[in-house]
């Protein structure tokens, strides 16, 4: 869960600040400080933003500084401490740096309900054997992966996240592995395809 909200500048003709709060499982704040707190200090550093961590609350505040240039660096720190919070590692999180790149996360509950055993099976199928449905879908989409608590979360550029959810849906849905491959097989290459050759 996250929440933001925009205040008056106290420089005159400055830019608003901006200030985000993070809801964090508390068994993730460690990944999300890091060791001697480098990965904290690496997302203040690439946003140009204050990150305050609250270990027993288990929030994180996302501010705007001085030296905020890009107005968007707020929601791209903010997304990053999301995608850590959803399991990814930090250098996955970091592909959220590129512009190009966004997050998704998908609530298994309001999909399927609360049940725990069905929970657990959704996300049997979505990981598979020893990670390979979801080994599958990472290397044949381009996208990155995460299956934490009850909810799927995805990183990657439009084209990407658009087949990875594919291929996720359909699992959900009760698609059998094989036919999932195939349909996301012939969604990559569509994309490849789009891409050496632009619509115009």
């Amino acid at each position: 869960m996250h929440r933001g909200i925009i205040l008056p500048s106290n420089r005159r003709g400055g830019p608003l600040e901006a200030r985000e709060y993070v809801k964090v499982p508390k068994e993730r704040i460690a990944v999300i400080i890091g060791k001697d707190g480098c990965v904290k200090k690496r997302l203040e550093q690439e946003t140009k933003t204050k990150i305050t961590v609250d270990s027993n609350e288990g929030t994180v505040t996302i501010e705007t500084t001085e030296e905020t240039e890009d107005p968007l660096s707020i929601w791209r720190a903010r997304d990053i401490v999301i995608a850590m919070a959803r399991g990814f590692s930090p250098e996955r999180a970091f592909r959220l740096l590129d512009e190009e790149q966004m997050l998704e996360v998908i609530d298994l509950t309001k999909i399927v309900g609360d049940s725990r055993n069905t929970l657990t099976r959704i996300k049997g199928r979505i990981i598979g054997e020893e990670g390979k449905s979801r080994r599958i879908i990472e290397e044949t989409c381009g996208a990155a992966i995460s299956v934490y608590g009850h909810t799927v979360s995805i990183i990657g550029d439009s084209d990407q996240l658009q087949c990875a959810k594919k291929a996720i849906m359909m699992l959900i849905e009760g698609a059998r592995h094989s036919t999932v491959y195939r349909a996301i097989q012939r969604m990559a290459r569509a994309i490849k395809m789009k891409r050496i050759i632009p619509t115009t």
